[in-house]
């Protein structure tokens, strides 16, 4: 049951907006173990906003998954409320385009907001990639794929130490860039040379562009994790 470990003075996390996210994970962890707390609090599976610090510090819900069965785990559909009467967000079954998987991203009212994209290996890489397309903007190209030409060229561009390390852990098995599940390392995105965003792994993830639809991120998480 939702909540289970929930002290009788500790009301449920309100949710946030999701327009309002910047910094986001995917948990069912509420409220942290701490001093005054000897087990985490925990309440619905969803991507939550870490709020406060120290003992005050939560981890605010702002987009939920659906309450599911493990046989409905492939469920790619996310709410507003943790009951599910209020839709997020849907995505569609994938069709294959010039090589690629494509997966359209609709909001609450079935509009497409944008499409995730999922590309197979290349010349020099091991390991299919993924771009997010949002309309308006050029595609979001993620640091797994700059390795895409190896160490030697990324040098030869003047890539300089701080990208080789982007490089070099793009190399390292497990890397995000791939399917493989492993030791994931931080990745950044990139939309014509902007930062726009920056992932751990498939489930922690920082924005830095304002533009940025939060919807597709979640929906580049839902098919990473699904």
């Amino acid at each position: 049951m939702f909540g289970r470990n929930k002290h009788v003075d500790e009301p449920p996390v309100p949710a946030v907006p999701w327009t309002d996210a910047w910094e986001f994970t995917i948990s069912d962890e509420e409220r942290p173990a701490g001093a005054q707390r000897k087990h985490p609090v925990l309440g619905p599976r969803a991507f939550r906003v870490p709020h406060g610090g120290g003992a005050q510090r939560v981890n605010a819900p702002c987009a939920f998954f659906p309450r599911q069965s493990p046989a409905q785990a492939t469920d790619l559909r996310l709410y507003e409320d943790a009951e599910g009467h209020r839709l997020l967000c849907a995505v569609d079954e994938p069709q294959d385009v010039d090589g690629e998987r494509r997966y359209a991203v609709r909001d609450g009212q079935g509009q497409v907001i944008g499409t995730i994209r999922r590309i197979p290996p290349l010349k020099h890489a091991l390991k299919p990639t993924w771009r997010i397309d949002q309309p308006g903007h050029a595609e979001i190209v993620s640091s797994a794929e700059w390795a895409a030409g190896g160490r030697k060229e990324m040098v030869q561009r003047g890539a300089g130490k701080l990208l080789l390390g982007v490089v070099q852990a793009v190399a390292d098995m497990g890397a995000e860039g791939g399917d493989q599940p492993g030791k994931s390392r931080p990745l950044e995105w990139k939309s014509d040379g902007e930062l726009v965003l920056t992932s751990a792994g498939h489930h922690r993830f920082l924005v830095r562009a304002a533009w940025l639809d939060r919807r597709l991120v979640f929906a580049y998480a839902l098919l990473r994790t699904g």
